[in-house]
């Protein structure tokens, strides 16, 4: 028998053989007793994990529900958003888009979790730079879209070959422990290196195989002199200590004997919190399980309008609604739909942020490529304060 991975594919995915069963067993009642109506549906937040979170996925939802007869409106790729703000307004029958929640939701609320995660990294990490690092932690099926979350969010960088070929960037990334221990010498594992690996890649030295940080770290700053661009301390738990009196104790050494460019990065069990404590000694962070693995977004999808009419379970505010943010203090205000708002209370004025998706199965948004939507997400960290 022929085995294949436990993926499915953008066909069954289409299909809605991804799809909870309920739906399926939904759309049979319904079609069958003749119950099919015309509704829109919002997706929401309740509630978030942080103060904010940073909206992805729509792009492949998007593709998703091309050719299917449906109206939808939506934030923009990579826009910062609150709890109880409606990201997503679909209008069409519910025969014709139903089964497919279960996907749309799957699309958005791990993409944005993972965004997220990468935006609190780096809003933290300031100017250093945030690498992904995190692919051997996911299915990598999906790694692509993980990294693409993940430097969207405000990753500088993705470890990935695929991942950064779907992005537009050159995947970037230092040494691993196994070359240094099939060399079975630091000092010499850095100059095959050097003498490999072509001009623009960085020299950046791993110096935890097998001595102590401090000293590996001087005898890479000797071996490759001013080709070495940095050191990176990726230090086992078990061995570990004081990681940022290490950093600390590094830094000294290397400055002292005139390396001062030569930057320290640091992995393994990475997180926001941990990148605040290293900040004063740490020039970059390779991040990877904390990002990778980050909580999801807990979207859900809600009928609010059938036949014209605001309707919606109870503990939901019937009828549809926009996101009115103030484009001075970033205020927002969520209002019904169609409902204007001329001026914000600073006197600023502002947009609404569910926009034009697809209109009758057609998309009629253009996207932008991922670069510009980390650069709208850098922007938008600016304006909130705390993490």
């Amino acid at each position: 028998m022929k085995r294949r991975p436990f993926t499915a594919d953008w066909e069954e995915i289409k299909e809605g053989k991804v799809s909870d069963v309920y739906f399926s067993r939904a759309l049979r009642i319904i079609k069958e007793k003749g119950l099919d109506k015309r509704v829109k549906a919002e997706i929401r937040a309740v509630e978030l994990p942080w103060k904010w979170a940073i909206f992805t996925g729509i792009e492949e939802v998007a593709y998703l529900l091309e050719g299917v007869k449906v109206n939808v409106w939506a934030m923009e790729e990579g826009t910062l958003f609150h709890s109880e703000e409606p990201v997503f307004l679909i209008e069409g029958n519910y025969s014709d888009f139903g089964v497919l929640e279960t996907a749309i939701l799957g699309f958005m609320c791990q993409s944005s979790g993972i965004a997220t995660k990468a935006a609190r990294c780096k809003k933290v990490a300031g100017e250093r730079l945030v690498l992904s690092f995190g692919a051997r932690r996911i299915h990598p099926a999906i790694s692509p879209m993980v990294e693409r979350s993940a430097f969207i969010g405000g990753c500088d960088g993705v470890a990935v070959i695929k991942s950064a070929e779907i992005i537009g960037i050159k995947p970037v990334g230092t040494m691993p422990h196994s070359l240094i221990l099939l060399v079975g010498d630091e000092e010499e594992a850095f100059k095959f290196f050097h003498q490999v690996m072509e001009k623009e890649i960085l020299r950046i030295a791993l110096v935890d195989t097998f001595g102590d940080e401090k000293f590996v770290s001087l005898k890479a700053a000797q071996v490759l002199g001013e080709n070495l661009y940095g050191v990176r301390l990726d230090t086992p738990s078990s061995r570990r200590g004081d990681m940022r009196k290490i950093l600390e104790e590094v830094r000294w050494e290397l400055d002292l004997r005139g390396y001062k460019g030569v930057k320290i990065f640091v992995s393994g069990g990475i997180d926001e919190e941990k990148i605040l404590e290293l900040n004063p000694f740490a020039d970059g962070y390779g991040v990877g399980t904390s990002i990778s693995n980050a909580p999801v977004v807990d979207f859900s999808l809600d009928i609010v309008e059938i036949e014209g009419k605001p309707l919606s379970k109870r503990g939901k505010k019937s009828g549809a609604k926009n996101v009115w943010r103030c484009k001075e203090c970033f205020r927002s205000l969520i209002v019904p739909w169609g409902e204007e708002v001329k001026r914000c209370e600073c006197g600023g004025e502002g947009e609404f942020l569910l926009k034009p998706l697809i209109r009758e199965g057609e998309i009629v948004r253009e996207f932008l490529p991922p670069s510009q939507i980390r650069e709208k997400v850098l922007e938008q960290l600016k304006k909130v304060e705390g993490i």
